[in-house]
């Protein structure tokens, strides 16, 4: 095995160029990127998207079970997510990065693997960002650019009354995902001989660890001609992101229990946990699927849609926010996602 390369033998400047050599530009908005005092982008005739997100070792990851390389497509994806909650196109994205002492070349090489890879799938530039040194642990800033064209925007404060209530993908695949890999941990912990059983649950594992913002769903919609009237991303959860649709909107809600898309892995590892599987969707998190409203009119164009489950509709405030089951009955929901205080 060749020998790691500590950190302070490249130093800042060494690490920055060796960042540079792996940027490849794909945006003509992108006039400068690294290797100034600051970047250049120059859209035209649109308006700029910005959006910032932090993850920090033992907050949001743990590099017990989390790649570098896959923390670096997961910091990126979920940007970008916010972007396409937007109904914005990503363009470009800065990085900062904090690293502690015990962090060798390689590793911060595996690091922006993963943003590179992820920057070539969503079509952004790298265009700058900080490299600092930590004494608590990695810690990863980013934030993305976004372009779109007046009047196109999508924001959470516009749900009317009687839109329908969509979302696309399933849901409680992320946080059950996470449930597995933190027993897995701890059995290694017990028994650092054991080998951790994952195959069974790769995809609910592969959707906490490596997450795919829905771009694919935004530019199908602008093809079948839906704009919706608000969305937002499930980062911290459905019940708290309809939450923020209602309230921004001033509207209620009603969806059914019966159309929330779960996937047979989650249903299983839910069983597996003792977990109530609703309770895992409404509540999970971080799945970066996009929560949408649009308007009743547009029910034939999204029925079909193999990738959008239409889970409910808007109603008057007054009515409140509820599930409903099979049966008729209705209950309030209650938001009990990702606080992070």
């Amino acid at each position: 095995m060749s020998e790691l390369t500590p950190l302070s033998e490249v130093g800042e400047f060494g690490l920055i160029r060796r960042i540079k050599e792996q940027v490849v530009l794909q945006q003509p908005s992108t006039i400068k990127g690294i290797g100034d005092d600051a970047a250049i982008i120059e859209p035209v005739e649109k308006q700029l998207v910005i959006t910032s997100d932090m993850m920090l070792e033992g907050v949001h990851f743990d590099l017990t079970f989390c790649p570098l390389k896959h923390l670096g497509y997961k910091a990126v994806a979920v940007n970008v997510s916010d972007v396409a909650a937007m109904n914005a196109k990503p363009t470009q994205i800065t990085v900062n990065i904090a690293v502690g002492a015990r962090y060798t070349v390689e590793a911060i090489d595996e690091l922006y693997e993963g943003i590179r890879l992820a920057c070539e799938n969503y079509k952004v530039d790298l265009v700058g960002g900080d490299t600092t040194s930590s004494r608590a642990g990695l810690v990863i800033s980013i934030t993305a650019i976004g372009e779109v064209a007046k009047g196109e925007a999508v924001l959470r404060s516009g749900a009317k009354v009687n839109d329908l209530i969509c979302l696309t993908g399933d849901i409680g695949a992320a946080y059950m995902g996470l449930q597995i890999l933190e027993r897995e941990k701890q059995a290694f912990m017990a028994d650092p001989e054991m080998q951790p059983e994952l195959e069974k649950h790769e995809y609910i594992v592969g959707r906490q660890l490596r997450p795919e913002a829905r771009m694919d769903v935004i530019h199908e919609l602008k093809e079948i001609g839906v704009k919706p009237t608000s969305m937002i991303d499930v980062s911290d959860g459905l019940a708290s992101e309809l939450m923020h649709i209602c309230s921004q909107s001033g509207v209620g809600a009603t969806i059914y229990r019966e159309n929330l898309p779960a996937d047979e892995q989650m249903l299983e590892a839910a069983m597996e946990f003792n977990l109530d599987p609703v309770m895992c969707m409404l509540n999970g998190g971080e799945d970066y699927e996009l929560l949408f409203t649009a308007p009743l009119s547009d029910y034939d164009k999204l029925k079909n849609h193999p990738d959008i489950s239409i889970i409910g509709k808007i109603t008057e405030a007054s009515e409140g926010i509820n599930m409903a089951n099979k049966h008729g009955q209705s209950f309030p929901l209650k938001a009990q996602g990702w606080t992070h205080f």
